[in-house]
């Protein structure tokens, strides 16, 4: 059972197939600290349960029949900003899944995937981290630098310069691919210390969330690159 001290998940589901919908209900219900408030199997209804309910994650399928996922995501994160969104999707086109990721999802879970896995993803988002495949990652990486020379002079260098090296070292770790969890057993330190950590070094780099931190470590050396 949720303790009092902890808060419900809240969870809304988008998508055009009633019998997906209830699948992941069941399965994300039976989870405790998760709750589904809300189902919609359009963009119309879509936009307003968004509205009426506030929800924490969004699972968002990206064919919605008459409208796009693609096209929806925007509104979505327009009404809920502070909403975290997941596609869920039976789409392999890689460029698709980027498109959706520079639109603001948080996530890209494919619907061939196990149900534990959108569980984990929902559980991992709703923490502050991202749920991408490592090809996706390194094709982000590969838009992000693409065109860029490296300048004689690095105007990030001093933001780089006011991390602590604590911080540096939890930018490092996050460009290894580490949740907050592994971070802080890495460090031996509290999930609550590595979160702080994550919000000085946002607020000193100028970065929203930690895709924008690993591709900025991945840019200015600050952590290895995937091969």
């Amino acid at each position: 059972m949720t303790t009092q001290t902890e808060r419900e998940i809240r969870i809304l589901l988008i998508d055009d197939h009633v019998i997906v919908r209830a699948g992941l209900k069941l399965v994300i219900e039976s989870r405790s600290g998760l709750v589904v408030v809300g189902e919609a199997g359009d963009g119309e209804q879509a936009l307003e349960l968004a509205k009426q309910t506030s929800p924490d994650i969004i699972l968002l399928d990206l064919d919605l029949g008459d409208t796009s996922g693609l096209d929806l995501l925007p509104e979505l994160l327009s009404i809920v900003p502070e909403a975290k969104v997941i596609i869920l999707t039976g789409l392999k086109d890689l460029e698709v899944h980027r498109q959706a990721v520079r639109l603001g999802a948080m996530g890209v879970v494919m619907k061939e995937k196990a149900v534990e896995v959108v569980i984990n993803a929902v559980e991992r988002v709703s923490a502050g981290e991202v749920w991408l495949d490592p090809r996706l990652t390194a094709s982000l990486l590969s838009d992000f630098t693409r065109g860029n020379r490296p300048a004689k002079v690095d105007p990030e260098a001093g933001k780089i310069a006011a991390l602590s090296k604590r911080e540096r070292e939890v930018v490092e770790l996050v460009g290894e691919g580490l949740k907050n969890k592994e971070i802080a057993e890495r460090l031996f330190i509290s999930e609550i210390t590595v979160r702080h950590h994550l919000t000085s070094i946002f607020e000193k780099l100028d970065l929203s969330d930690r895709i924008e931190l690993m591709l900025y470590a991945y840019r200015h050396g600050l952590a290895k690159a995937p091969q």
